[in-house]
């Protein structure tokens, strides 16, 4: 829904899904192919996952702006140069799009996933809320993307979920776990065989599927056991443990 802030441009953060185009909403489509500017974040020297998954609808006039990441994984991200660095980027962005909203020109901001399920967008909605309007368009997240194409029974009856970021110690990590039945684990990278370790102490190794770049081109889903664990964790990169509970 917009907010109640009038200005004169409407800032629009738009989820266009994991990875297959043709999981983009009806919603997410339309209001790209509209976009007379389109801002999506992008690694140094790539294209920008989200600007892919959206190409078919993006139109050939539009202006587009470039949010280009300063780093992503070279440096732990509690590492104090990563706050920093990644919060003046932020900082830029944001400012390089009020320019733009204040000037009543309306921006479609392309965030893959949802754009507030872990979504950069959100940086960018919690600096420009306040003083322009804005609106949410959701999408579907990585995860249930994966889960998907997993295909587990992922959650029965009154089951719960908890989704856990990699980045977790392994004894909070083992705490949430122990408490639920079901669980997704995000930003696997370097922290992949610390995952493996706490999913085996806790007897949940055989159970954890794996899923890289989930509803992809290059798609990979296999048991997490059967996975070389000397391998590094891609970016687009999952775990799902499923819930154990017996069929209906």
């Amino acid at each position: 829904m917009t907010n109640d802030v009038t200005r004169a441009g409407v800032l629009r953060v738009i989820g266009v899904g994991p990875g297959d185009p043709e999981l983009m909403t009806l919603k997410a489509a339309r209001l790209c192919a509209a976009a007379g500017v389109v801002a999506y974040f992008a690694k140094r020297g790539e294209r920008g996952h989200a600007r892919a998954i959206a190409a078919n609808h993006i139109r050939r006039d539009c202006e587009e702006i470039r949010l280009e990441y300063p780093l992503t994984t070279e440096i732990p991200s509690d590492d104090p140069r990563y706050r920093r660095e990644i919060a003046a980027f932020y900082k830029d962005a944001a400012a390089r799009l009020a320019g733009l909203l204040g000037a009543g020109r309306d921006i479609a901001l392309l965030c893959e996933g949802d754009p507030i399920f872990y979504g950069s967008g959100l940086h960018l909605l919690e600096r420009l809320d306040a003083d322009f309007a804005t609106e949410i368009i959701p999408g579907v997240s990585g995860m249930s993307g994966c889960w998907a194409r997993a295909r587990l029974p992922l959650l029965r009856g009154s089951d719960c979920l908890v989704v856990l970021p990699a980045t977790l110690d392994a004894a909070t990590m083992a705490a949430k776990l122990a408490s639920v039945e079901a669980a997704v684990i995000l930003k696997l990278g370097r922290n992949l065989s610390k995952v493996r370790k706490v999913l085996e102490d806790a007897g949940r190794l055989v159970d954890a599927a794996y899923i890289e770049r989930g509803t992809m081109a290059e798609e990979c889903v296999m048991p997490l056991v059967a996975r070389d664990p000397a391998l590094p964790a891609p970016y687009f990169s999952l775990l799902i443990i499923p819930t154990r509970g017996s069929r209906r």
